[in-house]
């Protein structure tokens, strides 16, 4: 069983949410170029169309997986992002939303505080793409400034919300950054170009008890700021 088809843009994305297994079901070149087609109208400054983007299934993207786990076993974490994604002192209200997600995560799963091996190899799945079929890879010239990273999380959002009108599902991984030095020789990532996430794709098992697991959202008043309405 696979999840329905969105049938309206509201419906596309918040339906949307961090798939953490997928079933064994081939997603087809035609399907992806679909998206990618879809997706390439997000919008960008001054039209500038910044982002890069690295399809992988088959042997390309176990030989990514492969290298990775390969590498967890000496090393528990790299941390070699090309860029700063969290704030290097967490805050209110950042901390708990951060922690409410993590251990949300491990609470459907049945993980607990005191199992750090259960802790690492729910991490490690990260690295597989989640058992999905697809995978891509998403970069920008490193000559490119802070704008470009705003126009690559539209053209990836983009992407996700069409996916769900074929009915696919996306998790978009940040993680793979922090091990672009193993993937570049891999794909074929030149030194001018700076990994940004990566993304799985493929048909989401409904019944993993980790993609049952929602996080919360804030209530519209929380964020916003009404002025002269």
């Amino acid at each position: 069983m696979t999840r329905t088809p969105a049938k309206t843009v509201d419906d596309a994305i918040t339906s949307r949410y961090s798939c953490r297994r997928f079933i064994d079901r081939a997603v087809t070149r035609e399907q992806i170029e679909h998206l990618l087609d879809v997706a390439r109208h997000a919008p960008s400054g001054s039209n500038t169309q910044p982002w890069q983007v690295y399809v992988v299934t088959g042997e390309t993207k176990e030989a990514i997986s492969a290298a990775i786990v390969a590498d967890l076993q000496t090393n528990d974490e790299r941390q070699e992002r090309e860029y700063q994604y969290y704030p290097v002192e967490w805050y209110e209200p950042y901390l708990a939303r951060r922690r409410a997600c993590g251990w949300g995560l491990y609470n459907s799963l049945g993980i607990t505080r005191g199992e750090p091996e259960r802790m690492k190899a729910q991490r490690t799945r990260n690295f597989t793409f989640f058992d999905a079929p697809a995978g891509l890879l998403f970069t920008i010239s490193r000559r490119l400034e802070t704008g470009s990273y705003m126009d690559v999380g539209m053209f990836v959002q983009s992407f996700m919300v069409a996916a769900r009108g074929l009915g696919l599902d996306t998790c978009a991984q940040a993680a793979f950054a922090n091990y672009h030095e193993l993937i570049r020789p891999v794909v074929g990532i030149s030194d001018d170009e700076i990994l940004i996430c990566g993304l799985a794709l493929g048909y989401a098992d409904v019944d993993a008890p980790e993609n049952q697991f929602r996080t919360e959202r804030t209530d519209v008043e929380d964020f916003t700021t009404w002025i002269g309405l």
